[in-house]
């Protein structure tokens, strides 16, 4: 090592000129600087353009802060994929609040749970979700606990049932804000911008946090990953609550995109906009292609150019790499979590892939892949020694990351930060083997988390709903393999005794008694959608096997 003074780090200091905290912030200004009259936003017959999209989210801060919200505060949004949603993800922070998107498709006891956890100040709330959000207040009124501010958005798109819960609708709140706003951008990118509750192993759910840095980076990292080209016309299939739609509202500000709005994931509306604004790019949970795959031909009807569509989740089956092929789709597949922002790895494809057969293309296509180039690390390591499996597509081992986009950590819960960093990588939990090329493949998920239709659910959640009614000793729930959802929850139950049916009406009778049972503790998302019942597979201790389960339901995890 050199022992004189290192001229580089002499007089050559950070300052205002050369140093700028990272934030996706700075995206929204450059696309609105370069290109202010081009379409931004699409949503039936809105057209906003992203010199408006800027004012709307200026004036969205103005309100905010008008409201003494600002650093330290989270603001919540309970929102489909429209046109508040995209502004939120940009006026909320620059207040230096933190962004806290709840997923619209959570019970309300959850949701008074993270609202109450996050100590939102104020909720943006689509009329479609005031049943559950109403309840929700409700429960946090009951507690003596504060209820935040509720702004309404009334929706001329949306011709359900729902009410307002609040005193002022969206409109009127953006409407009153100043469109000259000065933006409180971070002072460090390190702060945070994102709070995103993923539901983990446990019936609570854990609050990821993420940083300015990191939601900037990805942001790009999407545009590097994809090849995205200047202007893609994008369709929000992907719900923007998961994960900050993968930080894709924040890419699509790099590009100078057109985000095209989507409330409901059906075949007929989706060819529909893709046809009607020459839809190039669109990001999903398997479910969604497999929707589109499945639809009748006729719906595709004068779609003949190339549509670029990206799905995370299990690896691909054959018949959708076929399928979207037929359809002239081009699929990459990804791989990441919530607390590495969404997707943070890619199975970046080799042009000679395409000369090789069928079998061995949907297999290398299949692979969860390599690290975004804004990611420093993936691999897979020997959980207890840290150390990198051998590449030979057999030893098992923890997948794990590292980089500028890994979270920040679990908002309020340290001891479960500091497990997820142990080591020096992000511990995903999920179990996969190395190929010779470095190429990431999953194997199973160490926590049983189930993932339905791109959504996490965790199993102990739904066995502590089971356990609570009268026939249920015991019970396990693990995937069963869904041709539409991807995986669902399957149990496998242990009756009392006293409750043992007498026969095979009598049984089912009781299975449909016990889904209708957790219905009333769970999302509907979340409850079995099948009961077996069984004399559970226990060891010497107690525990339930569930390996052995996962055999006897031959899920994703027993036979990957």
């Amino acid at each position: 090592m050199p022992t004189h003074p290192n001229p580089y780090r002499q007089g050559l200091d950070r300052n205002a000129a050369n140093h700028v905290p990272l934030t996706p912030l700075s995206l929204l200004d450059w696309a609105a600087d370069v290109y202010p009259e081009r379409c931004a936003v699409v949503h039936g017959p809105l057209r906003r353009s992203w010199g408006e999209l800027r004012e709307r989210a200026r004036r969205l801060a103005s309100s905010l802060a008008a409201l003494d919200i600002g650093e330290g505060d989270t603001v919540a949004v309970m929102l489909p994929n429209t046109p508040p949603m995209i502004e939120a993800h940009f006026g909320v922070p620059m207040t230096r609040a933190v962004l806290h998107c709840i997923n619209t498709r959570l019970d309300a006891a959850t949701v008074a749970f993270v609202l109450e956890h996050s100590d939102s100040r104020l909720l943006i709330v689509d009329r479609e979700f005031s049943a559950a959000a109403g309840a929700a207040l409700e429960a946090l009124r009951a507690k003596g606990l504060r209820v935040p501010i509720v702004v309404d958005v009334d929706d001329p798109e949306y011709g359900g049932v729902g009410s307002r819960l609040g005193e002022i609708e969206y409109e009127a709140f953006v409407a009153g804000g100043d469109p000259a706003f000065e933006p409180r951008m971070p002072e460090d990118e390190w702060d945070a911008i994102g709070l995103n509750y993923t539901s983990g192993t446990t019936g609570n759910p854990k609050g990821v946090v993420v940083h300015h840095r990191g939601a900037y980076l990805n942001a790009v990292g999407n545009v590097l990953a994809w090849h995205l080209p200047r202007h893609p016309v994008y369709l929000w299939t992907l719900p923007m609550f998961h994960c900050n739609g993968w930080c894709f509202p924040w890419t699509m500000a790099a590009v100078a995109g057109t985000n095209v709005c989507l409330r409901k994931v059906e075949a007929a509306l989706i060819f529909g906009l893709i046809r009607e604004h020459r839809v190039s790019h669109y990001c999903g949970a398997p479910i969604v292609h497999s929707t589109l795959i499945s639809a009748p031909a006729s719906l595709r009807a004068g779609i003949d150019w190339a549509v670029k569509a990206m799905v995370a989740g299990a690896a691909p089956p054959a018949a959708m790499i076929e399928g979207m092929a037929t359809m002239g789709f081009d699929v990459t597949h990804v791989y990441g979590l919530t607390e590495v922002y969404g997707p943070a790895a890619a199975c970046a494809k080799h042009e000679h892939w395409s000369a090789r057969p069928l079998a061995e293309q949907v297999d290398l296509n299949g692979r969860q892949g390599m690290r975004y180039q804004v990611q420093q690390g993936c691999t897979v390591v020997d959980p207890q020694t840290m150390r990198e499996v051998p590449r030979d597509g057999e030893t098992m081992g923890e997948v794990v990351f590292r980089g500028n986009v890994v979270m920040k950590g679990y908002l309020k819960n340290e001891q479960a930060t500091r497990e997820a960093f142990e080591g020096g990588w992000f511990r995903t939990g999920d179990l996969g083997v190395l190929h010779a090329d470095g190429y990431v493949k999953l194997k199973d998920r160490a926590k049983d988390i189930i993932i339905s239709g791109g959504e996490n659910i965790s199993s102990i959640e739904v066995e502590d709903a089971l356990y609570k009614h009268p026939a249920v000793m015991a019970a396990g729930v693990v995937a069963r393999p869904d041709p539409k959802w991807g995986e669902t929850p399957l149990a496998f139950v242990e009756l009392r005794a006293s409750h043992v049916p007498a026969d095979a009406a009598a049984g089912k009778a009781l299975a449909d008694e016990i889904v209708a049972h957790c219905r009333q503790h769970l999302a509907g998302f979340k409850c079995p959608r099948e009961i077996r019942f069984v004399e559970l597979p226990k060891t010497s201790t107690g525990k339930i096997q569930k390996h052995l389960l996962r055999q006897l339901a031959k899920s994703a995890s027993a036979i990957g």
